[in-house]
């Protein structure tokens, strides 16, 4: 058994945080007058809602009416990816976006969602906990930011804000929409690797109270450092809105995505310790570029649709009616190559080509009613939001059976070799003609997932020092998988149905003290709830046979931290310490290891530094550091217990940077390392850690045209971003350079 002592363990450690939080405060105080940058905003405890520097990389608010206070005097660590930030380093994807904040990482599968987004926030899957505009979007995708104006990640247990999942944490797209004023934006980029890349953000006010807004999106490239790999997509996402600046608004969205990519599962892992050429329990020592998948049988495509209808009413001054409906499809279907090595083909230098694959499609929507209220009891002041929120949706899963013309071995062969199966590890052939057949599978599942909930949300200001936060959520959850198995990996052939109904009760406390106007210092407690098949039908998650009876599992959090803003408010700083308890894990039942028992337990717990601002008028800064102990505490696997969890580093650090040189010139340059991740609980697979530079220029042409140079992965770092428990490890893209010009009018 492994234990490191932990950071948590000393609360010397934020006492010390906190009073060299509040001595750089006081004597900031003295220079507040004195110093001032371009993007001043100043906000008191209610003022959420305030117009802010498009161009600041610091965020006061957040989107959604639950956050009931300025994230300043919010208990809880919430890190906002501004549209500032996204533009400068060059993200086209949600995974480019989220690899500027630090605590998250990225996990890999065999089904459901491979090549999709699976971010792992604070050691805990958070596939299923991705929202746009505050409704959760469950659908298996690599998500574009064409049309996203910033990203909210909200850190450690939060079911009160967001209902089942929410382990780690949650992520939330904010979309572009309609607003008053004329905007015409666009760029078009070229690139290394073929990349060609057009956008379009056109906005147009149409009366004194109306608008329309239409952005567009074309996406071609190669990837760096991956032979044959390539991604093509593009997007649509016009909204109207009415009643801009009255008391009732109305906006109205739509929104398409459509993708046909190469899948890329990287390279095989060794499991042989035979040969010393290999990393034994790692990577295979091959080339970067090596692509093991096939060009005449695999492929991605996907599709997304969802149409957005928001109406709010201001009741008074003080109260205010919303409504947000949703409705959405999707579509997934792939097949792709998995080198696999369960056989030890690697230790003979071969790598057998196993498929997996799927063919599904989602529908599905959502319905938030909220009523959002300022008032006062006596001397209390309160910023209340309470709701309701229904959804529905419904996944029909049928993949395909991949029949190989050689038979059913994988254990490399001249046979399996000259049908394509199999391919050499030191220099496969993504061009082999495979001789095998595809037709669809007999067997199907089908997954609806209903949830009804309430909630109440509520900031109690007693004085200009202390207030309270309070938040509740009920959820009745509702899942159900039906359809027919042809068998295999412990299902019995033949029809089945299996359900899963919970009754999930979670909260938020926060108390908040403010020794200074310009800062904070918080504790907070926090809860959540995993209920099985959350992910319903995609990804992971899903509900199945060994865990459709068991209850949901149980979340807890503790954190203490403080936040401070400087130089005249302009730059935002954060600490805060946390400790996450899965306290009723699933893990396989010792008694019969088809079925999961509710009897394992968790913990994540650590540090946590972010900054985001400006230092000068001319100087921009943005990123943080999250130490990490991960343990499996308690588990049915003896010699699994006290290891660390799966892709969760010890040490996570970002920095991302911007300065003027002169009015027309800005250069940028950021860093990022990552420890060393296992890729499984028994500790057996591991990544190694890595350090990724990159940087930027731009140059104004005029006022209304500018030229962009992006460097991204500077060195050429040959590393892994990803790793699955037994098969294989994804590589990075390696350096990539991309040219844009950009025109604002």
């Amino acid at each position: 058994m492994r234990h490191v002592p932990s950071a948590v363990s000393s609360p010397r450690l934020l006492a010390s945080a906190i009073g060299v939080a509040v001595t750089a405060a006081a004597s900031q105080g003295a220079l507040a007058a004195e110093q001032s940058t371009d993007a001043v905003i100043s906000l008191d405890a209610t003022s959420v809602n305030a117009t802010q520097d498009a161009t600041t990389y610091k965020s006061d608010t957040a989107s959604s009416k639950k956050y009931t206070a300025p994230l300043r005097e919010t208990p809880k660590s919430v890190t906002v990816i501004p549209q500032q930030v996204i533009r400068d380093t060059g993200a086209t994807t949600l995974v480019d976006a989220l690899r500027t904040t630090p605590g998250i990482t990225f996990g890999a599968g065999e089904g459901g969602n491979p090549a999709g987004d699976r971010p792992i926030i604070r050691g805990f899957n958070a596939e299923s906990d991705v929202f746009v505009d505050g409704m959760r979007d469950v659908a298996s995708q690599s998500r574009e930011i064409f049309n996203v104006e910033s990203v909210e990640v909200s850190k450690g247990p939060g079911s009160a804000f967001t209902g089942a999942g929410s382990t780690g944490g949650s992520l939330n797209l904010v979309t572009k929409t309609a607003k008053l004023g004329d905007a015409y934006n666009g760029g078009f980029t070229w690139g290394s690797d073929q990349t060609k890349r057009t956008t379009l953000d056109l906005n147009k006010q149409l009366t004194d109270s109306s608008a329309f807004r239409l952005n567009l999106m074309k996406h071609e490239a190669n990837v760096a450092g991956r032979d044959d790999v390539d991604v093509s997509r593009w997007g649509v996402a016009p909204s109207f809105a009415f009643g801009l600046g009255t008391d009732t608004r109305v906006t109205v969205g739509y929104y398409h995505l459509k993708t046909d990519d190469m899948p890329d599962y990287g390279i095989p892992l060794n499991r042989s310790a035979t040969r010393s050429k290999y990393n034994v329990d790692g990577p295979a020592h091959v080339d970067r570029d090596n692509f093991y998948g096939l060009n005449g049988r695999d492929y991605r495509k996907t599709s997304n649709d969802s149409g957005t209808l928001r109406i709010e009413h201001d009741l008074n001054d003080n109260l205010t009616l919303s409504n947000s409906l949703r409705m959405s499809r999707s579509t997934l279907d792939y097949i792709v190559t998995n080198p696999d090595d369960s056989k030890g083909n690697v230790a003979n230098g071969t790598v057998y080509r196993s498929t997996k694959n799927r063919n599904s499609t989602s529908k599905g929507w959502v319905n938030q009613t909220d009523l959002s209220a300022k008032f006062n009891t006596g001397f209390i002041e309160h910023s209340l939001v309470t709701g309701l929120e229904f959804t529905y949706s419904d996944t029909h899963n049928r993949g395909y059976v991949i029949t190989s013309a050689a038979g059913t071995g994988t254990t490399c062969n001249p046979a399996l070799l000259a049908s394509g199966d199999c391919t050499s590890l030191y220099d496969p052939s993504p061009d082999d003609s495979w001789s095998g057949t595809i037709t669809d599978s007999p067997a199907y599942t089908d997954t609806d997932t209903k949830t009804s909930a309430a909630y109440v949300f509520d900031t109690l200001t007693f004085n200009e020092q202390w207030s309270l936060n309070l938040g509740l959520r009920y959820d009745d959850y509702q899942t159900k998988s039906s359809g027919y198995s042809t068998g295999g990996r412990g299902s019995v052939a033949g029809d089945f149905s299996r359900e899963n109904n919970a009754h999930l009760w979670n909260y938020q406390v926060g108390v908040v003290y403010k020794p200074l106007p310009n800062g904070s210092v918080y504790a907070a407690w926090s809860t959540s709830s995993n209920p099985s098949g959350e992910s319903s039908g995609n990804g992971g998650l899903e509900l199945a046979a060994n865990n459709s009876n068991l209850d949901p599992e149980r979340n807890r959090n503790y954190e203490i931290g403080t936040k401070w803003d400087f130089f005249d408010e302009n730059l935002s700083l954060t600490a805060a310490l946390f400790r996450t308890d899965k306290t009723n894990a699933r893990v396989t039942d010792p008694d019969n290891a088809t079925y999961q028992v509710l009897d394992g337990e968790q913990r994540v717990q650590g540090l946590e530094l972010t900054y985001a601002g400006n230092l000068t008028s001319k100087w921009k800064v943005y990123g943080g550091y999250t130490y990490m102990e991960s343990e499996i505490v308690k588990t049915t696997t003896a010699a699994n217990q006290g290891n660390h969890m799966p892709s969760t580093p010890r040490n996570n650090f970002t920095f991302w940077s911007t300065y003027d040189i002169v009015p027309q010139l800005t250069l940028g340059a950021g860093a990022t390392f990552v420890d060393a991740r296992f890729g499984d609980e028994a500790n057996s697979v591991e990544v190694p850690s890595y350090w990724r530079y990159d940087a930027m220029a731009t140059y104004r042409l005029t006022k209304n045209v500018d030229l962009q140079l992006n460097l991204q992965n500077l060195t050429d770092k040959r590393y892994f971003d990803q790793v699955f428990s037994t098969h294989y490890a994804h590589v990075a893209a390696g350096r990539t350079a991309l040219m844009s010009a950009n025109f604002h009018f």
